[in-house]
């Protein structure tokens, strides 16, 4: 077995662990890079499918994602922007489809009226709150041990202003049912995007695309850190104390001052702590889980929907598929509808047989688009609930009560041990921007650690 030493390891290489480790190598640090997969980025993953290339993972880029945009421009990426041109198209309650401009849903006026209202009385509350320490407000113990559904429903007995409300944080969000999670997550997944407004509008959260796909970004991250990415290295164990850690993979040994964990925190279990991690640490992690998406890609002759003065943007609470857009590449004379399939509607069509999956699903897109949308060239399901190394979508959420209660300790450091991901971000919680920001600050935290423990040496 090789036997490495690094001044820093860091498990996991997507956007997290790559941004710090590039950080820790500019301030004269080395690294080592471990990643479970065969492949960089985590959660971010671009591939070719049947010949067309498809954002398996995260893709879209929102104009509030300072850290992403400068990574992005840094490495000599390009943007453009998201399809939305003509009418967006949403099904109500009577399963009729409606053409709609506009940021607001074709409801009826005491149905808009309710929404706007609710979300007034939102966007204040979300106001309030920081991203980084939600669990400092007030009203924190409060709004954690009521349901985000139960909280809606308190403010109105409108249905359709409810399910309209909840799925922004629900199903399109945290992929959880909406009786699942607390007041308070919700309130922190706004507060992140900075309101509950900027959430539920989609030519804010999902503005742009990088060309060429957004795994790119912790490709070239990758590339500069050469041969000290190490893939298919799973770690098994990780013995850490006063001296450091020494982590310990099926090939290799890596000892090391400093350790980041860098993936998402459902996978701490798969390594053996020596010693085991405080007691603190285990019950916190306990109430942390994925949420569960599908996400369906459908590429077209061409995108025959923007024919019929369709923008490829649809929404509805009531359909199997929530949300759609037109997710065509760039330059690509084809088009591409990406479908969104969540929590308990993932779980009912995963009892299915695959092609009658397929066949569900494409018939609720077909709802929105008409019959054409039953008949794609290449379809494809991404499925991170299957994946190994991730086991679900699109992020880690805490349960009931759970973040007022241990949110406070999700980042705090254990003796030499660090950990950053998106799961733990404030400002782009769950998104990639959030990633590169907890690489960032972690990176940083290493940094002054290391300066004060040299500094301290040289003064004996």
């Amino acid at each position: 077995m090789a036997e490495i030493t690094r001044d820093v390891l860091i498990v996991g290489a997507g956007a997290a662990g790559l941004t710090a480790a590039n950080d820790l190598r500019k301030a004269g640090l080395s690294v080592a890079v471990l990643e479970a997969r065969d492949r960089v980025g985590g959660r971010l993953w671009t591939d070719v499918i049947d010949g067309a290339m498809l954002e398996i993972g995260g893709q879209w880029v929102s104009p509030d994602q300072d850290a992403l945009i400068d990574t992005v421009e840094e490495l000599g990426l390009e943007t453009f922007s998201r399809y939305r041109e003509g009418d967006s198209v949403y099904v109500g309650p009577d399963g009729q489809s409606h053409r709609f401009t506009g940021e607001m849903f074709p409801v009826s006026a005491e149905t808009e009226r309710v929404i706007a209202e609710i979300t007034d009385r939102l966007d204040a509350m979300v106001a309030e709150i920081d991203p980084d320490r939600p669990w400092e407000h007030p009203n924190a113990a409060e709004w954690d041990s009521v349901t985000w559904d139960a909280w809606l429903r308190a403010q109105t007995d409108d249905d359709e202003a409810v399910r309209n409300l909840a799925f922004a944080t629900g199903s399109a969000m945290l992929t959880k049912p909406t009786h699942a999670f607390s007041l308070l997550q919700s309130l922190l997944m706004a507060a992140s995007a900075g309101s509950y407004s900027h959430l539920v509008d989609a030519d804010f959260i999902l503005d742009k695309r990088v060309v060429g796909g957004l795994q790119q970004v912790p490709i070239l991250l990758a590339e500069r850190l050469g041969d000290d990415v190490f893939l298919n290295q799973p770690v098994r164990s990780l013995e850490w104390g006063a001296n450091g850690v020494t982590a310990t993979t099926d090939d290799l040994t890596v000892s090391a001052r400093f350790a980041i964990l860098a993936h998402a925190p459902v996978l701490y279990d798969r390594i053996s702590f020596v010693p085991p991690l405080p007691r603190r640490q285990h019950q916190l992690h306990q109430h942390l889980s994925m949420g569960f998406v599908i996400k369906v890609h459908a590429v077209y002759d061409r995108p025959f929907w923007r024919e019929q003065g369709l923008s490829g943007t649809a929404f509805s609470p009531y359909e199997l598929s929530h949300e759609a857009y037109d997710n065509t590449n760039h330059g690509d004379e084809r088009g591409t509808l990406v479908g969104f399939v969540s929590d308990r509607n993932a779980d009912g069509v995963f009892e299915l047989s695959a092609e009658e999956r397929k066949e569900r699903i494409l018939e609720s897109l077909s709802h929105y688009y008409g019959p054409e949308a039953k008949n794609p060239v290449v379809y494809y399901e991404s499925d991170w609930g299957s994946e190994e190394w991730t086991r679900g979508a699109y992020a880690a959420s805490f349960d009931m009560g759970g973040l007022h209660r241990y949110g406070a300790d999700l980042r705090t450091p254990v003796g030499p041990i660090s950990f950053a991901c998106s799961d733990m971000a404030g400002a782009g919680y769950q998104h990639v921007d959030g990633a590169i920001r907890m690489g960032r600050l972690v990176a940083s935290q290493i940094v002054d650690s290391s300066r004060s423990t040299s500094e301290a040496a040289e003064s004996n």
